[in-house]
C-alpha cells in the first residue's frame, strides 16, 4: 500500500512541477506580451548584467502616453501608491487622481517603497520611459539608515519585506524595473514592464523563495498595470484634480489692508 501511495504522490508532484514549468511559469513571466515585446530592447536593459530572471509584461491602454505618464511619475510609498494590493505595500490606499506636486521626478531621485528606502530612478524620459533600479548595497545602506533613524511608520508587511531584502539576499543582488510607454495611433498606448533581476547565490532560504517571490511580483504587477490602465482611461482628457496637499491661495493682503468703507455724504437739505 505504502509503495503505491509513494508512486502516486511522486506522480502528482512531478505532474504539478511540469504544469508549473510548462504552463504557469511561462504565462506569468510574459503576461500580455507579443513576440516583439519579449525580445525588443527597452530602456534600462543595460543596468543589470547577467540577469538571473527576465520578466516582460504588457497591457494596452485606451489613452495616449501623455495621459498615462502622470500615473507613473507619482508612484511610490507615501506618494500616490502603487495601484496594486495596498494592504501589502502601502499604509492607506493608492490615490485615484493626478497630484501635481508629485509630478516632478528626476533621474537620481528615490522612489520610496518604504520610509527611508526605495528604488533609484535611473531613467526618466517623460511620456516614454521610467526605469527604477535597486541593488544589494543600496538595500543595506537604506536599512542601516532607517534603523539609525528608528523609522517605524511602515506597515508590518513593508517592514518584513525590507528585512528579507536586507538579510536574505546577497550584495550582488541587482534589479531593474522598466516601464515603457509606446504610442499606438493617436489616442492609445502600450505599457510594457520589464524586470531584469540578478539574484546571485544568496542564502538557501532566498533561493527556495525565489519562484514564489517571482509569482508574487507578477500578482502585484498585474494588479498595478490594470490599476494604471483603469485610472488613465477614466481620467483621459481631464484636468488634474486639486489634491489635499495643494495649498489654497491666500488673499492678496490682510483684511486690515483693505480701505475702510466710506460713509455716504448726507444729501443737502432742500432750499
Amino acid at each position: 500500500m505504502f509503495g503505491r501511495l509513494f508512486v502516486f504522490t511522486a506522480g502528482v508532484t512531478v505532474g504539478a512541477i511540469a504544469t508549473w514549468k510548462l504552463a504557469v511559469e511561462p504565462w506569468y513571466r510574459e503576461w500580455g506580451v507579443s513576440t516583439d515585446d519579449a525580445v525588443k530592447a527597452l530602456a534600462g536593459d543595460d543596468l543589470v548584467e547577467s540577469p538571473t530572471v527576465i520578466d516582460t509584461r504588457a497591457i494596452d491602454i485606451a489613452a495616449p502616453p501623455e495621459a498615462v505618464w502622470p500615473w507613473l511619475a507619482q508612484m511610490g510609498y507615501g506618494r500616490a501608491g502603487w495601484y496594486s494590493y495596498d494592504a501589502v505595500d502601502m499604509v492607506g490606499k493608492s490615490v485615484d487622481r493626478i497630484v501635481p506636486e508629485w509630478q516632478t521626478l528626476a533621474e537620481g531621485d528615490i522612489v520610496p517603497t518604504q520610509p527611508g528606502g526605495g528604488f533609484r530612478a535611473a531613467v526618466v524620459e517623460p511620456e516614454r520611459a521610467l526605469v527604477l533600479y535597486l541593488d544589494g548595497d543600496m538595500v543595506a545602506e537604506q536599512m542601516k539608515a532607517a534603523q539609525e533613524a528608528k523609522v517605524e511608520e511602515a506597515s508590518a508587511n513593508v517592514r518584513a519585506t525590507g528585512q528579507v531584502l536586507a538579510t536574505g539576499f546577497p550584495t550582488d543582488f541587482a534589479a531593474s524595473w522598466a516601464m515603457v510607454l509606446e504610442p499606438v495611433g493617436d489616442d492609445r498606448s502600450r505599457l510594457i514592464a520589464r524586470f531584469r533581476v540578478r539574484l546571485g547565490e544568496g542564502s538557501p532560504a532566498a533561493r527556495m523563495a525565489g519562484p514564489f517571490m517571482g509569482f508574487g511580483v507578477f500578482a502585484m504587477m498585474r494588479k498595478q498595470m490594470l490599476g494604471i490602465r483603469d485610472r488613465a482611461e477614466r481620467t483621459v482628457g481631464t484636468e488634474p484634480a486639486m489634491s489635499p496637499q495643494t495649498p489654497v491661495a491666500e488673499p492678496a493682503g490682510p483684511a486690515h489692508d483693505a480701505p475702510e468703507p466710506q460713509e455716504a455724504e448726507p444729501a443737502p437739505a432742500p432750499a
